[in-house]
């Protein structure tokens, strides 16, 4: 009696196949991000080229921050960490914003991969270009949207938005890229204390 014919082991191919779907969303990420700029790529986009459904690339990447922090290989998500602030009451916005970023640099694990992603931002080249974009549309329009969101007017919001993220990138440059003494050796509760006031500020309108 001849043997029957094994039945094809399932997992592997589905595994490579899901591997292979991954890679080519990334792929196609990565191109539409280099011809068009962070704020101009859309999911649609990336999905077109990738010829997949955007349903998909939402299954792999949830959101497009997500998807070009992948690409970029930034393990520390800023977008994320300034997301965690936001929670706060809007009188103690600024204090929560300071406290967040500025604590989450402190890490050891998290300053050499922020100082290098400041000096892509800050630098000319096509992926400092694109980092600016991606941490000027993820956090500046995230902490618009919450202003917003209690009643403020959408360009006084983004105005409030810009200052308060000019307040908080000049510390952290001046801090840990120049190191400029003595900002850079003062205890990091000093200068939240010191900075987190002047970011109130600029939330609530004032300066």
């Amino acid at each position: 009696m001849a043997e029957s014919p094994s039945k094809p082991r399932r997992g592997r191919p589905r595994k490579t196949q899901r591997g292979d779907t991954r890679a080519k969303i990334a792929d196609a990420a990565a191109t539409e991000f280099a011809e068009n700029g962070y704020e101009a790529t859309s999911i649609r986009a990336i999905a077109r080229r990738a010829e997949v459904d955007s349903a998909l690339v939402h299954h792999y990447f949830d959101t497009k921050a997500a998807l070009f922090a992948d690409i970029v290989k930034l393990p520390v998500r800023p977008d994320r960490i300034v997301q965690q602030a936001l929670d706060a009451p809007l009188e103690r916005l600024g204090e929560s914003l300071v406290s967040t970023v500025l604590s989450a640099w402190e890490d050891p694990k998290v300053k050499p991969i922020g100082i290098t992603v400041l000096r892509s931002a800050i630098g000319g080249s096509a992926a400092g270009g694109l980092i600016r974009q991606f941490l000027l549309r993820e956090l500046m329009s995230a902490i618009a949207s919450k202003l917003e969101g209690s009643g403020v007017p959408a360009p006084e919001a983004t105005v409030r938005a810009e200052l308060v993220l000019t307040q908080i990138a000049g510390v952290l440059i001046l801090r840990h890229v120049v190191g400029a003494d003595p900002l850079a050796s003062l205890p990091v509760d000093d200068v939240i204390a010191r900075v987190a006031p002047a970011v109130q500020l600029h939330i609530d309108g004032i300066a």
